[in-house]
């Protein structure tokens, strides 16, 4: 099934993680890597950080009933099926404040409704400390199953891009990243996936501007470190109950 269509969300901005110009990752190499799925198609991108906790871009989840979704663990070949999967209904979301017209805080943490088995293929991802982010210059890895470019079908297997950090054109609300001297990077499609720096997940596929793998552009994500203590504060709750403090997260049903 292909990804969902992309949504325009401001004057030259498009709703992104799909990889161009990438290559096939070795199966389960990144064990944390989640797809999530709305009737058996895959439509965004997602990372297992805690055995019953999922992190993705609020944008792919926006408008959508999420008791209809279901995350993937375990996936390479998503033709295939796999024995190394493990499949989970999505019990309850957190979201942080997203504005979906600016792309503000493009986070969401989806609690599974059990926990993960742990094993060589299913793993959880290392996440940075609090406002311990990454520089311009950093080399780090994207990921996903999207669209092999804007007119280009989705893959069937995992693909990885190797990407640097930069801060040019990039707004201090985002980890932004190019690949020098050629054109790729991630595009149309699926969202949510994870940016690895030096082992840790540093960001959330979040959005594009001008056209995929423009190579001037730089892809945005969604900066993890600004949000740890946050997804900390969920995964550490015993009952994950909503609470009336302001400064908790919001758990949000539809």
């Amino acid at each position: 099934m292909a990804p969902a269509t992309p949504a325009h969300v401001s004057p030259g901005a498009a709703l992104a993680s799909d990889i161009v110009g990438g290559r096939p990752a070795r199966p389960h190499a990144w064990p944390f890597m989640v797809s999530l799925q709305l009737r058996g198609g895959h439509f965004c991108g997602g990372t297992l950080v805690a055995p019953n906790f999922v992190m993705s871009a609020a944008h792919c989840v926006d408008g959508i009933n999420f008791r209809s979704m279901v995350a993937v663990l375990g996936a390479h070949d998503l033709r295939q099926r796999e024995p190394t999967r493990q499949t989970f209904a999505i019990r309850r979301v957190f979201e942080n404040g997203f504005d979906p017209q600016r792309l503000l805080n493009d986070i969401v943490i989806l609690q599974l409704n059990g926990s993960a088995t742990i094993n060589t293929n299913v793993q959880v991802a290392r996440l940075p400390a609090q406002n311990q982010g990454v520089g311009s210059g950093v080399p780090c890895l994207a990921m996903g199953w999207g669209q092999l470019g804007t007119t280009r079908p989705p893959p069937s297997v995992l693909q990885e891009l190797n990407v640097t950090v930069v801060t040019t054109l990039c707004r201090r609300t985002n980890v932004c990243t190019l690949v020098p001297r050629r054109q790729a990077g991630i595009c149309f499609g699926d969202s949510g996936g994870p940016l690895v720096c030096n082992g840790l997940v540093q960001g959330i596929d979040s959005f594009i501007r001008g056209s995929c793998g423009s190579g001037f552009y730089p892809d945005a994500f969604a900066p993890v470190a600004q949000f740890a203590d946050w997804i900390n504060s969920i995964i550490r709750r015993q009952d994950n109950r909503p609470s009336v403090h302001p400064r908790d997260p919001v758990s949000r049903t539809l």
